[in-house]
């Protein structure tokens, strides 16, 4: 797993200009695969080698419903401090508290400060955890990189004046801060782990509980009930499972501040850590833009997937009912055309028998691997049917390939030069494997390297 790092502060000191300077360029990647966009809640980040995440919480507003301004100490502003600021602790591995180097500290600043302060656990070695950097923002200028000295009142070490915008003195904080990453010890867990994603209210929490014969997790109509990933142990058919419930993932406007914000890390740090995914769809609210923002990030990660249409008992349905939904889902997520679909109810159990079934079928089709000679023989005829374009009169040549992992399936395919590699051909040449051997439900990886390299 990797740390999770949080943008805490007041709005407008900069946190999102600081998102986009630690992730942009990971993010600002143009990828012609439709539907790899997601929200931009999260993001990853890498320095010195050691990636990591990062979480935008949004800005502390110290206002009531955006109209009426609060004063600081009154209860709804206090509320809405501590609701971030201790969500924010309890998630996160370090908080980078953003300031605001230009208005200098304010109010609402040492209501942050002292909140955060109040809400770190100290270790027996007498340090702090999770450890908070102080990050005064908008130092573009000497005087301001002076002046930030003044945040030494909030208590919370020494003050980092940096200037976002720029990339000022950011690599200061940067080396400070995975200092304090360790590598995390976990213990050998050989379960199959099943990630069940999908947006608040699509039956999450009652498929889990149909699966595994229990009222393990609390059902309710209210969407947004489970605010916690949940894992669940069991077997079937002999094979240890780990179930792993998440909160529903909403479109970032409508995630409300603090801790339904922070259930949504969690939903993804899931899918981080599953081998196999379940994105849920409501059949009765049809597939939306965040369901494919959902599928995307399982794609990112890497992830196989099953797509489970649920409430399907809800459904006025005909002959041609079934294949017409088939048809709109594969459209909306013509980037995963590879996954496996079910239509179930959790309500009524139709079809949760073949769930975990399919699951499993799915994860042995990760694991699966091909023969060096199979793949060469793939890449020959897929060359000899249509060769790869020329590009500036300069022709690609594929020397030979190879299965270099599983988990998810690797194939590596020797070059002259790999700049020339189209990603369309890689396209056609993923659907030539795929035609010898599925993949069920699995992304494949084709990477390309000289022969000299």
């Amino acid at each position: 797993m990797k740390p999770v790092v949080a943008l805490v502060g007041r709005p407008n000191v900069g946190k999102s200009t600081l998102f986009n300077r630690l992730a942009g360029e990971r993010l600002a990647i143009v990828d012609d695969t439709p539907g790899t966009t997601r929200d931009r809640l999260f993001g990853e980040a890498e320095w010195n080698g050691r990636p990591f995440n990062i979480v935008d919480t949004g800005g502390i507003d110290p206002t009531h419903g955006g109209k009426t301004p609060l004063s600081v100490g009154s209860v709804e502003f206090i509320e809405d401090i501590r609701r971030q600021a201790q969500v924010a602790i309890q998630e996160a591995d370090a908080v980078l508290f953003i300031n605001d180097g230009e208005t200098g500290v304010t109010e609402p600043d040492r209501e942050v400060a002292k909140i955060l302060r109040r809400s770190q656990k100290k270790l027996p070695d007498g340090t702090f955890w999770p450890p908070i950097f102080l990050v005064v923002n908008k130092c573009e200028s000497e005087d301001r990189r002076n002046s930030a000295s003044e945040f030494y009142e909030l208590g919370l070490g020494d003050p980092y004046p940096i200037s976002a915008i720029h990339g000022t003195n950011t690599g200061d904080i940067l080396d400070a801060l995975v200092a304090t990453f360790t590598v995390q010890e976990t213990e050998e867990d050989d379960t199959i782990k099943i990630a069940i994603v999908g947006k608040p209210n699509a039956g999450k929490s009652s498929l889990l509980n149909k699966l595994t014969g229990t009222e393990r997790v609390i059902v309710s109509p209210i969407a947004g009930t489970t605010r916690d990933s949940i894992d669940t142990k069991m077997e079937f058919d002999g094979l240890p499972i780990t179930l792993i419930d998440t909160a529903g993932i909403r479109r970032r406007g409508k995630i409300e501040q603090g801790v339904e914000q922070y259930s949504v890390l969690r939903a993804f740090k899931s899918i981080e850590r599953a081998d196999v995914a379940l994105l849920m769809i409501d059949a009765t609210t049809g597939i939306s833009a965040q369901d494919a923002h959902i599928a995307g990030y399982i794609l990112d990660e890497w992830k196989s997937c099953v797509v489970l249409v649920n409430k399907w008992d809800a459904i006025e349905k005909n002959n041609e009912t079934m294949e017409a939904y088939t048809a709109r889902i594969r459209q909306e997520l013509n980037f995963m055309d590879y996954v496996p679909i079910l239509f179930i109810s959790a309500k009524t159990g139709q079809r949760v028998d073949q769930v975990l079934p399919m699951a499993l079928q799915v994860q042995e089709e990760r694991l699966a691997r091909l023969t060096t000679s199979t793949i060469n023989e793939i890449i020959h005829k897929a060359q000899d049917a249509h060769p790869h374009p020329t590009h500036s009169g300069r022709a690609l040549k594929m020397y030979y390939g190879t299965q270099v992992r599983s988990d998810p399936p690797t194939f590596m395919i020797y070059v002259n030069e790999p700049k020339l590699m189209h990603f369309t051909y890689l396209r056609y040449l993923e659907n030539q494997i795929r035609e010898r051997h599925h993949f069920l439900g699995t992304p494949i990886r084709i990477v390309t390297k000289g022969r000299r390299e």
